[in-house]
Order: structure tokens, then C-alpha cells, then sequence
């Protein structure tokens, strides 16, 4: 992929990783290396951080039920479950993904500690959701998916959700390659992180896509950054 492409506009392209095709253990593969990178460029501290806020608010006095679109390897699980165990905050986890090869390798990694489906999150309305929460997903979706997931969001989490993704700008877009090939990631990582970049959003294009999905509600969602090159919008009731 050409480093120097531009990136006005988001990059309209598929992941290789989301192939059917994909052989399980290479799929297993890729993702234990993404989860390299995520821990790499630190991002579980903005879902952690929306989770202290949202905890500043108050606990409750029963168990927060969190889903988690688009689970992948299961490391936000994972790392959401201890963030619970160290508050002191019980936490009833759920995670939904399309891809049926992610189930076995997040299973591992969790160890019972979260419920896995593999399936659409639109079959998971109405079971009484506190907080859902997506990282790396926002970007593999069209316009529309995105707005449906939006109003899905807004109307299933009582306490809030949180979008964590990337931030599309050209010091990552062109410097990923060079972090990819220092931790030896498989070339799939390599190719599809320079591509997940540049097919994410800058601000601007999220307060749109806010005012167009949710109206009522787009000033209250909050967009911002985490170092160091992510871009989340949150919303807290």
C-alpha cells in the first residue's frame, strides 16, 4: 500500500483477515499478534478510562452487564475483567462476534470469565445491557451498518457505550509498516493495520455521522483522543 496515498477521504477497502477463507490457525495466528499491537499502542486505556467515568457516577448495587462487539481475541475481555477484580466492581461480561474462529481463541485467553456468542449483535437486543462497547470494529462497517450499530448502542446500554478506533491520520497510516515489521507481526497484521488507518475517521466525520444517526442526542456523545493514535466517541447516561 502506497504510504503517500491520500487520505482525504477514508480508504474503501476489505481486511484480509475478515476472509472466510482464512485458515483457523492462521486466523488464531493473526489475532494473537493484533493483540501484540493493540497492548503495543495502548489500547485498552481509553475503554478502561470510559469505564472509571462511568463508574464515577456511582456502581450500583448489582452486577454491570457489558458487551463487547466484535470480540476478536478477547483481550479487551480480558483486560475489562481485571479492571473490575482490582475496583472491586462486579462485572457480568458478554462478548458477540461474526467470525465463528474467533470463539476458540478468545475462550482461551478468558477462561470462563465472559460469555461468547458468535453471531449478529442485533440478537442481543433487550437483555438488559448496562454498557456495550466496540474496539477496532467501527471501521469494517458501511454507512449504514454504522448508523444501525449507533442507534443500537444508544437505545440497549442504560449506562452508556463506547466506540474505541483509529484515528486517521498519515504519521500512523505511514509509520505502522515499520512497527509491524519490529514486532514481527504475521504480514496480515502488517497489511491490514496500515488499511484499518486508513479506512478510520477524524472528528469531523464522526460529529456528522453522530448528528446524522442520533439528532436528539449527538451533543451529549463525546469524540476524543487517546494517545496515541486512537479516536473514541463515548456517551455516559
Amino acid at each position: 500500500m502506497n504510504p503517500f496515498a491520500s487520505l482525504r477521504m477514508p480508504i474503501e477497502r476489505e481486511e484480509e483477515m475478515d476472509a472466510a477463507t482464512l485458515p483457523p490457525g492462521r486466523y488464531a495466528r493473526v489475532l494473537a499478534d493484533l493483540s501484540r499491537i493493540n497492548a503495543l499502542t495502548l489500547a485498552p486505556r481509553p475503554t478502561l478510562g470510559f469505564l472509571e467515568r462511568v463508574r464515577a457516577r456511582g456502581a450500583g448495587d448489582r452486577p454491570w452487564r457489558i458487551l463487547d462487539v466484535g470480540f476478536g481475541a478477547g483481550d479487551m475481555l480480558v483486560r475489562i475483567a481485571r479492571w473490575g477484580e482490582r475496583r472491586g466492581v462486579a462485572l457480568d461480561l458478554a462478548g458477540v462476534d461474526l467470525n465463528p474462529k474467533s470463539e476458540a481463541v478468545a475462550e482461551a485467553r478468558l477462561g470462563g470469565r465472559a460469555r461468547l456468542v458468535t453471531g449478529d449483535y442485533r440478537d442481543l437486543a433487550g437483555q438488559g445491557w448496562d454498557i456495550i462497547l466496540s474496539s477496532l470494529v467501527s471501521h469494517h462497517m458501511t454507512p449504514a451498518q454504522r448508523t444501525e450499530f449507533l442507534r443500537f448502542m444508544e437505545s440497549e446500554a442504560a449506562r452508556g457505550w463506547l466506540v474505541n478506533d483509529l484515528h486517521r491520520r498519515r504519521l500512523p497510516f505511514a509509520g505502522y509498516p515499520l512497527l509491524a515489521t519490529l514486532a514481527w507481526v504475521d504480514p496480515i497484521v502488517r497489511r491490514d493495520g496500515q488499511l484499518s488507518v486508513g479506512r478510520s475517521f477524524r472528528p469531523a466525520e464522526w460529529a456528522a455521522m453522530l448528528g446524522e444517526a442520533l439528532p436528539d442526542v449527538a451533543s451529549n456523545c463525546r469524540i476524543f483522543r487517546s494517545f496515541p493514535y486512537r479516536l473514541c466517541v463515548e456517551r455516559i447516561r
